[in-house]
Protein backbone atom coordinates (compact mmCIF):
# COMPACT_ATOMS: atom_id res chain seq x y z
CA UNK A 1 0.00 0.00 0.00
CA UNK A 2 1.23 3.42 -0.87
CA UNK A 3 1.05 5.78 2.05
CA UNK A 4 -0.31 9.29 1.31
CA UNK A 5 1.46 12.04 3.24
CA UNK A 6 -0.79 14.06 5.49
CA UNK A 7 -1.30 17.70 4.54
CA UNK A 8 0.97 20.20 6.21
CA UNK A 9 -0.06 23.46 7.78
CA UNK A 10 -0.67 26.24 5.26
CA UNK A 11 -1.57 24.06 2.29
CA UNK A 12 -5.10 25.44 2.35
CA UNK A 13 -3.84 28.97 1.70
CA UNK A 14 -3.63 30.07 -1.92
CA UNK A 15 -0.48 31.86 -2.99
CA UNK A 16 -1.38 35.02 -4.90
CA UNK A 17 -0.02 35.19 -8.41
CA UNK A 18 2.00 38.34 -8.82
CA UNK A 19 0.66 40.33 -11.74
CA UNK A 20 2.90 42.48 -13.94
CA UNK A 21 2.27 46.24 -13.78
CA UNK A 22 -0.31 47.69 -16.14
CA UNK A 23 1.44 49.25 -19.17
CA UNK A 24 0.33 52.81 -20.00
CA UNK A 25 1.59 54.83 -22.95
CA UNK A 26 2.07 58.58 -22.53
CA UNK A 27 3.41 61.05 -25.07
CA UNK A 28 5.70 63.98 -24.33
CA UNK A 29 5.34 66.70 -26.95
CA UNK A 30 6.22 70.33 -27.57
CA UNK A 31 8.29 72.61 -29.73
CA UNK A 32 11.95 72.45 -30.65
CA UNK A 33 14.32 72.50 -27.70
CA UNK A 34 11.71 72.76 -24.94
CA UNK A 35 13.08 69.81 -22.92
CA UNK A 36 11.32 66.69 -24.18
CA UNK A 37 14.45 64.56 -24.48
CA UNK A 38 15.72 65.88 -21.16
CA UNK A 39 12.45 64.98 -19.42
CA UNK A 40 12.46 61.41 -20.75
CA UNK A 41 16.11 60.97 -19.81
CA UNK A 42 15.57 62.39 -16.33
CA UNK A 43 12.95 59.87 -15.30
CA UNK A 44 13.49 56.74 -17.38
CA UNK A 45 14.52 53.69 -15.38
CA UNK A 46 16.21 52.29 -18.47
CA UNK A 47 18.74 53.95 -20.68
CA UNK A 48 16.46 56.04 -22.91
CA UNK A 49 16.30 55.41 -26.61
CA UNK A 50 16.88 58.63 -28.50
CA UNK A 51 17.02 59.46 -32.19
CA UNK A 52 19.18 62.55 -31.97
CA UNK A 53 20.90 63.94 -35.05
CA UNK A 54 23.40 66.75 -35.30
CA UNK A 55 21.99 70.15 -36.18
CA UNK A 56 23.43 71.02 -39.56
CA UNK A 57 24.05 74.50 -40.89
CA UNK A 58 20.92 74.16 -43.00
CA UNK A 59 18.79 73.13 -40.00
CA UNK A 60 20.29 75.90 -37.90
CA UNK A 61 18.94 78.33 -40.47
CA UNK A 62 15.45 76.89 -40.01
CA UNK A 63 15.30 76.15 -36.28
CA UNK A 64 15.44 79.07 -33.88
CA UNK A 65 18.49 78.56 -31.64
CA UNK A 66 18.27 81.99 -30.01
CA UNK A 67 17.28 80.63 -26.61
CA UNK A 68 19.13 77.32 -26.96
CA UNK A 69 22.59 78.35 -28.21
CA UNK A 70 24.26 75.25 -26.74
CA UNK A 71 21.91 72.80 -28.47
CA UNK A 72 23.83 70.76 -31.05
CA UNK A 73 21.41 67.88 -31.69
CA UNK A 74 17.70 67.46 -32.34
CA UNK A 75 15.20 64.59 -32.18
CA UNK A 76 14.32 63.39 -35.67
CA UNK A 77 12.02 60.45 -34.84
CA UNK A 78 11.22 59.93 -31.16
CA UNK A 79 12.54 59.44 -27.65
CA UNK A 80 11.58 56.42 -25.58
CA UNK A 81 11.86 55.57 -21.90
CA UNK A 82 9.83 53.95 -19.14
CA UNK A 83 9.23 54.29 -15.44
CA UNK A 84 7.48 51.99 -12.97
CA UNK A 85 5.25 54.20 -10.83
CA UNK A 86 4.28 51.40 -8.44
CA UNK A 87 3.88 47.60 -8.60
CA UNK A 88 0.61 48.04 -10.50
CA UNK A 89 1.53 50.70 -13.06
CA UNK A 90 4.32 51.25 -15.59
CA UNK A 91 4.50 54.26 -17.88
CA UNK A 92 5.99 54.00 -21.35
CA UNK A 93 7.09 57.43 -22.52
CA UNK A 94 7.32 58.49 -26.14
CA UNK A 95 8.77 61.88 -27.00
CA UNK A 96 7.81 63.44 -30.33
CA UNK A 97 10.08 65.47 -32.59
CA UNK A 98 9.48 69.19 -32.15
CA UNK A 99 9.85 70.60 -35.63
CA UNK A 100 6.85 70.95 -37.93
CA UNK A 101 8.73 69.21 -40.74
CA UNK A 102 8.68 65.98 -38.71
CA UNK A 103 4.95 66.29 -37.98
CA UNK A 104 4.09 63.44 -40.34
CA UNK A 105 5.49 61.04 -37.71
CA UNK A 106 3.18 62.18 -34.92
CA UNK A 107 0.27 59.87 -35.72
CA UNK A 108 2.51 56.81 -35.43
CA UNK A 109 4.14 58.00 -32.19
CA UNK A 110 0.86 58.97 -30.54
CA UNK A 111 -1.16 55.88 -31.54
CA UNK A 112 -2.45 54.07 -28.46
CA UNK A 113 -1.46 56.81 -26.02
CA UNK A 114 -3.64 57.37 -22.96
CA UNK A 115 -2.59 61.01 -22.67
CA UNK A 116 0.04 63.60 -23.43
CA UNK A 117 2.27 66.16 -21.74
CA UNK A 118 2.89 69.32 -23.78
CA UNK A 119 6.09 71.01 -22.63
CA UNK A 120 6.26 74.77 -23.01
CA UNK A 121 9.11 77.26 -23.00
CA UNK A 122 7.49 80.57 -22.06
CA UNK A 123 10.14 82.42 -24.06
CA UNK A 124 8.82 80.70 -27.21
CA UNK A 125 5.12 80.03 -26.74
CA UNK A 126 4.53 80.00 -30.50
CA UNK A 127 6.52 76.78 -30.78
CA UNK A 128 3.99 74.73 -28.81
CA UNK A 129 0.77 75.78 -30.57
CA UNK A 130 1.03 72.84 -32.97
CA UNK A 131 1.23 70.30 -30.13
CA UNK A 132 -1.73 71.82 -28.27
CA UNK A 133 -3.81 71.89 -31.45
CA UNK A 134 -2.88 68.30 -32.25
CA UNK A 135 -4.05 66.88 -28.91
CA UNK A 136 -7.22 68.98 -28.96
CA UNK A 137 -8.03 67.86 -32.50
CA UNK A 138 -7.40 64.20 -31.67
CA UNK A 139 -9.38 64.41 -28.44
CA UNK A 140 -6.46 63.05 -26.40
CA UNK A 141 -6.33 64.17 -22.74
CA UNK A 142 -3.27 66.31 -22.04
CA UNK A 143 -1.66 68.69 -19.60
CA UNK A 144 0.65 71.63 -20.23
CA UNK A 145 3.95 71.75 -18.35
CA UNK A 146 5.91 75.00 -18.31
CA UNK A 147 9.61 74.16 -18.18
CA UNK A 148 11.38 76.44 -15.73
CA UNK A 149 14.61 77.05 -17.64
CA UNK A 150 17.27 78.26 -15.18
CA UNK A 151 14.56 78.28 -12.53
CA UNK A 152 12.65 81.07 -14.26
CA UNK A 153 9.19 81.28 -15.79
CA UNK A 154 8.66 84.40 -17.87
CA UNK A 155 4.85 84.45 -17.72
CA UNK A 156 2.22 83.62 -15.11
CA UNK A 157 0.22 80.45 -15.68
CA UNK A 158 -3.02 82.33 -16.31
CA UNK A 159 -1.21 84.33 -18.99
CA UNK A 160 0.09 81.11 -20.55
CA UNK A 161 -3.42 79.62 -20.53
CA UNK A 162 -4.78 82.73 -22.24
CA UNK A 163 -1.98 82.78 -24.82
CA UNK A 164 -2.44 79.09 -25.67
CA UNK A 165 -6.23 79.39 -25.56
CA UNK A 166 -6.56 76.09 -23.70
CA UNK A 167 -9.70 75.15 -21.79
CA UNK A 168 -9.93 75.46 -18.03
CA UNK A 169 -10.09 71.66 -17.69
CA UNK A 170 -6.55 71.35 -19.13
CA UNK A 171 -4.09 71.41 -16.20
CA UNK A 172 -1.12 73.79 -16.33
CA UNK A 173 1.88 73.09 -14.12
CA UNK A 174 5.42 74.38 -13.72
CA UNK A 175 8.15 71.75 -13.69
CA UNK A 176 11.87 71.22 -14.22
CA UNK A 177 12.65 68.75 -17.02
CA UNK A 178 16.00 67.97 -15.37
CA UNK A 179 14.47 66.86 -12.07
CA UNK A 180 13.16 63.30 -11.73
CA UNK A 181 10.56 64.10 -9.09
CA UNK A 182 9.31 67.13 -10.98
CA UNK A 183 8.88 65.14 -14.20
CA UNK A 184 7.11 62.36 -12.30
CA UNK A 185 4.65 64.81 -10.76
CA UNK A 186 3.85 66.30 -14.18
CA UNK A 187 3.25 62.84 -15.64
CA UNK A 188 0.96 61.93 -12.76
CA UNK A 189 -1.13 65.00 -13.58
CA UNK A 190 -1.51 63.69 -17.14
CA UNK A 191 -2.41 60.25 -15.82
CA UNK A 192 -5.04 61.72 -13.50
CA UNK A 193 -6.63 63.71 -16.33
CA UNK A 194 -6.63 60.69 -18.65
CA UNK A 195 -8.17 58.38 -16.05
CA UNK A 196 -10.77 60.99 -15.17
CA UNK A 197 -11.70 61.28 -18.85
CA UNK A 198 -11.91 57.49 -19.17
CA UNK A 199 -14.09 57.16 -16.07
CA UNK A 200 -16.34 59.96 -17.30
CA UNK A 201 -16.76 58.24 -20.64
CA UNK A 202 -17.59 54.96 -18.94
CA UNK A 203 -20.25 56.62 -16.79
CA UNK A 204 -21.76 58.38 -19.81
CA UNK A 205 -21.87 55.08 -21.67
CA UNK A 206 -23.48 53.33 -18.73
CA UNK A 207 -26.04 56.10 -18.38
CA UNK A 208 -26.85 56.02 -22.06
CA UNK A 209 -27.34 52.27 -21.95
CA UNK A 210 -29.69 52.50 -18.99
CA UNK A 211 -31.72 55.22 -20.65
CA UNK A 212 -32.07 53.16 -23.80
Amino acid sequence: MVSVPSPTHGTDSVTAVEQPPLPVKLVIAGGFGVGKTTAVGSISEIRPLTTEAAITEVAAGVDDLTHTPGKTTTTVAMDFGCITIDPTLKLYLFGTPGQDRFGFMWDDVVEGALGGLVIVDTRRLDDCYAAVDYFEHKGIPFAVAVNAFDGEVHHQLDEVRWALDVSDHVPLVVFDARNTGSVRDALLVVLEVALSRAEGGAKDGAGGGAAG
